[in-house]
């Protein structure tokens, strides 16, 4: 594996919003003009395909399949580190059929040596992958959400399997379903995050790792465009377009935001962080001490 980051996406050629597993999926405005939201979701894929290379990442591409329109948002295929893949497990019925796809895509990556283990969940325990398992390279520890999609019985088989700290965030709210809606770690320490899609006991949980001046709250209409579903690359942000406000205050933290139209996606409830899936990242030692301090 090259020193570059290297990115898992789905190719968006069977992507549609044809049925309804979170509150933001809406068939009825895809039904309304499908081959302009067709047109629309391709460039939008090319788009972020392109900020993440401009980033310095290389991009891997494997094809999605008719009547599986959510595999174009591989975050959910696994949770991967250190060149060990567990593969998820949905929860919605309508995405069970994209198992046994990305299983065949991480038997390829085995065979090809960018990934070394290969391995499933207990039966019956639903975890669906990156999406609600996010590691935070400078805390050395994984967040994981669960309460939604993902089962809290997850955690302890997460941290048995990659031997890692892993930290449970229950999700308040059926809108922020998965982890990454809501909550994303950044390069320089400090988490981009929206406090109401947290239960109190969560937020607690969040304020006694990362101090105040770390934290990031998103405001709702950051929230509503699905900015926190960011990818983070080094000083690179590449994100739904943000408001003027977010972006100037990630500006002034040193990042350098690629702001993107990702509406088709943001219909069917997804956004950069789920339309990826990084496959090259590793546990080093962690850079930042977690404050453990109780903040209200």
């Amino acid at each position: 594996m090259s020193d570059k980051p290297l990115i898992l996406m789905t190719s968006p050629d069977w992507f549609d919003v044809s049925y309804v597993i979170n509150p933001w999926m809406r068939p009825s405005a895809w039904r309304e003009n499908p081959e302009r939201l067709q047109r629309a979701s391709h460039a939008a894929h090319n788009a972020l395909k392109t900020a993440l290379r401009d980033a310095g990442a290389a991009v891997r591409l494997i094809q999605g399949a008719p009547g599986l329109p959510d595999m174009v948002f591989p975050a959910n295929a696994a949770v991967v580190l250190d060149r060990r893949a567990l593969l998820g497990r949905f929860r919605p019925p309508e995405r069970r059929g994209e198992e046994p796809r990305f299983a065949a895509a991480f038997e390829a990556l085995l065979r090809e040596a960018v990934v070394d283990q290969v391995s499933r969940l207990p039966a019956g325990c639903f975890q669906e992958g990156a999406g609600d398992c996010i590691w935070d390279a400078g805390r050395g520890h994984f967040w994981a959400g669960w309460g939604q999609r993902s089962a809290r019985e997850a955690v302890p088989a997460i941290a048995e399997f990659f031997g890692r700290d892993v930290v449970a965030l229950e999700l308040a709210s059926p809108r922020f379903y998965h982890l990454d809606t809501c909550f994303c770690p950044l390069s320089g320490g400090e988490v981009l995050y929206y406090p109401p899609a947290f239960t109190p006991d969560a937020l607690r949980e969040i304020h006694r790792r990362v101090p105040a001046p770390q934290r990031i709250a998103a405001a709702d209409e950051d929230a509503a465009r699905l900015c926190v579903n960011a990818v983070c690359l080094d000083r690179t942000l590449a994100m739904a377009a943000p408001s003027p406000a977010l972006r100037a205050e990630l500006q002034s933290r040193g990042y350098r935001v690629a702001g993107l139209d990702l509406s088709p996606f943001v219909l069917a409830g997804g956004a950069a962080f789920c339309m990826t899936l990084r496959l090259d990242q590793t546990a080093a030692p962690a850079l930042i001490a977690d404050s453990m301090e109780i903040s209200a």
